[in-house]
């Protein structure tokens, strides 16, 4: 048994060094196609300040008066004409091909992703990327059409995506004004389709239709809002940082005037995340609790419809009862109202099932993910912001 275990940790750590190997030694970080040498296109190139992109991102980036191009890692312009094949790489790669141990370990953590039951998610499909994105913080997805919704730091800070991942437009100028966006950190879309931002550096909540028009800004009752979702009848549920509330907001938005807004929840020790299931009216909020004796630790609560407290447990809970450590960042709900949260820290996705009976911890992703910071249930796929790399990942 100690020679199985010991075998089985093996394996488990050398899986962990090539999965990483894969992820951000062997695909071009710009355009997220895995190297080639067999395909010009695809073949990996070294610029001249050490950073390898494949060809075609090359040819792309490449100024066709001045022959140089901007390296979007480091910012360093490089001449093309230095470039030069990255032989080291496509050995690698051809080393990992033929390796024996690979597949076995990839079979074996499908299988533990899992828990046996075959119910682990497949990437298929990876859009955003440096520069299209830049150090994204939340998403969300419009219903109706599957049109995504990305907050970032560029300078339109909301970014339009197509549900294949073609961008389609940005808004949300970066500025103070009522219709501009200072310091993004969440987005929703409403059931009629508006789309709802939370300003930390603005101190407000505002709202444009899904074109980038401005509709409406609520600020004043807020310090430092932060996690935002709307219900199933468009009201705008936001957690509020500093002042450790969770309010929610009524909104005209054909007036564009607010009717309602009050505090529903208070008492919560810095409450970032807010989900809301628009199947059982159920509302999540991720709390990051800084304890007496200097640590820190996140705690889960879900309230029922008028917000009472349906179930709540914490990182310490979790993690006496699973066999590894668990750092939940961030939740949302998928369509049966089960539990999905995120762990930032090592790159992982899990389900807690339904909170009417005893969750029961599941991995549920736990490839290609870097620093995930946000996600999302759509139809049967999951979508996940990933602040790692600059993407959107889908998973199904």
């Amino acid at each position: 048994m100690a020679h199985s275990c010991s075998k089985r940790g093996d394996l488990r750590q050398t899986e962990g060094t090539l999965r990483e190997i894969q992820v951000n030694l062997l695909e071009c970080k710009v355009c997220f196609e895995k190297f080639n040498a067999q395909q010009a296109e695809r073949r990996p190139q070294n610029l001249s300040c050490g950073h390898v992109l494949c060809a075609e991102c090359i040819r792309v980036l490449t100024h066709p008066v001045l022959r140089k191009l901007e390296c979007p890692f480091c910012r360093q312009l490089c001449p093309v004409d230095a470039t030069s094949h990255c032989q080291v790489l496509c050995d690698l790669q051809e080393l990992l091909l033929f390796s024996p141990v690979a597949p076995c370990l990839k079979k074996e953590t499908e299988e533990e992703a899992s828990g046996g039951s075959g119910k682990a998610l497949s990437l298929c499909l990876t859009f955003g990327g440096w520069g299209t994105l830049i150090n994204p913080t939340g998403l969300a997805v419009m219903q109706s059409s599957g049109t995504v919704f990305v907050v970032h730091d560029g300078e339109k800070r909301v970014v339009v995506f197509a549900p294949q991942g073609k961008r389609l437009h940005t808004f949300g100028q970066r500025g103070h004004a009522s219709e501009d966006v200072c310091y993004p950190l969440d987005v929703a879309v409403t059931p009629c389709g508006h789309v709802v931002v939370t300003d930390a550096g603005d101190k407000a909540v505002k709202v444009f239709t899904s074109r980038g028009t401005h509709v409406i800004t609520v600020k004043g009752s807020l310090s430092m809002p932060w996690g935002v979702d709307t219900d199933s009848s468009g009201h705008i549920l936001v957690s509020d940082m500093n002042a450790g509330t969770l309010s929610r907001i009524k909104v005209d938005y054909r007036q564009g005037i607010t009717l309602q807004e009050g505090v529903v929840v208070t008492q919560l020790e810095c409450p970032k995340a807010v989900a809301c299931c628009r199947t059982t009216s159920h509302t999540a909020v991720m709390e990051h609790v800084h304890s007496t004796r200097k640590q820190s630790y996140s705690r889960l609560t879900v309230f029922t419809s008028d917000f009472h407290i349906l179930y709540q447990t914490d990182t310490l809970s979790v993690n006496l009862k699973a066999s590894v450590k668990i750092n939940m960042s961030t939740v949302t709900f998928d369509k049966n109202g089960h539990l999905i949260v995120v762990d930032s820290l090592q790159g992982m996705i899990w389900t807690f099932g339904s909170v009417q009976h005893a969750p029961v911890l599941t991995p549920l992703v736990a490839e290609q993910l870097i620093r995930p910071v946000g996600l999302l249930m759509f139809n049967n796929t999951l979508m996940v912001v990933d602040g790692g790399d600059h993407t959107v990942k889908v998973y199904s």
